[in-house]
């Protein structure tokens, strides 16, 4: 009998410099996939294990967006149609918690949208009046804004103000704010853009969930690596709590995340990722038509 060959590069397409969009043939995680859940993938027998959020599913393929960054996924970004992927983990994480809540602004960031998108789509679909709010360095890099037609309301953030905004998701946060308060938020994207969005959330008492992006290894739970702390006030005085992103998350409500020592720890191998991609790009050679 043949082995069936699982996680088979179906469909690749670049959404902006350095941005990909990947389909990938795996059924057990396309039929099994809710919003909110992650992926850990490796592009070879050594290489790093990736965590990506998962995007859309369809069929028995699911839907991934990957910035290219570092070394790792680099490699990934340069993988073509009908390859196949070392190994994919997964669906992992806990789903996003979709209900009925009322008014929803849903905030994503850079590669951030991608992983809002279906966490967006599942509010709509449940009965909420969703704003979503699109955040971009420039237009070239505002990824997906087509698919959030759905949306009752979208507002695009740039930083050179190349398209909607000028500023950060958080400008178009405050604005939305000064016309009505929503009932609670999701914000994805890179850390300081969550702390941020979490800081507003927190001085208006607004619940905001955010997908924390930690550094992982075997994603169930087993190494530490990817602890966070969450501080709380309760009963007059501050309650610390470690949770663990690959298995409490990766969705934690921001306001209470410690943000100062999550920043730390995504940046403890900075200079040992800074040597391997030096290395690997004296390896391969200009990768700027990525």
């Amino acid at each position: 009998m043949n082995e069936i060959q699982r996680n088979i590069i179906i469909s690749k397409s670049r959404l902006a410099k350095g941005t990909y969009e990947f389909w990938i043939d795996n059924e057990l995680i396309a039929g099994n996939a809710k919003p909110g859940q992650f992926v850990i993938i490796r592009t070879s027998e050594k290489g790093e294990r990736i965590p990506i959020t998962i995007a859309d599913s369809y069929g028995s393929a699911f839907r991934i967006v990957v910035k290219a960054v570092g070394k790792s996924t680099i490699e990934l970004c340069m993988k073509n149609e009908k390859e196949q992927l070392f190994d994919v983990v997964g669906p992992l994480g806990k789903p996003s918690e979709i209900n009925y809540y009322g008014k929803v602004i849903v905030i994503g960031g850079g590669v951030g949208i991608a992983a809002i998108l279906p966490i967006a789509k599942a509010l709509k679909n449940a009965g909420n009046v969703v704003t979503g709010i699109l955040g971009a360095k420039t237009s070239s890099e505002l990824i997906l804004k087509s698919e959030f037609s759905f949306a009752d309301k979208v507002v695009v953030c740039t930083d050179d103000g190349s398209e909607g905004i000028k500023g950060t998701v958080v400008d178009g946060m405050l604005k939305e704010f000064e016309m009505e308060i929503p009932n609670i938020i999701w914000a994805v994207g890179p850390a300081v853009m969550m702390k941020t969005t979490s800081k507003v959330a927190s001085e208006y008492n607004v619940p905001i969930w955010v997908s924390l992006n930690a550094i992982m290894v075997d994603g169930t739970g087993m190494c530490g690596g990817c602890r966070v702390l969450l501080r709380k006030e309760e009963d007059g005085g501050i309650k610390e709590e470690i949770k663990y992103v690959c298995v409490d998350g990766p969705e934690f409500d921001g306001r209470y995340v410690d943000w100062d020592s999550f920043i730390r720890r995504l940046q403890q191998y900075k200079e040992e990722e800074k040597q391997a991609l030096d290395k690997f790009l004296e390896r391969v050679g200009d990768m700027s038509w990525l």
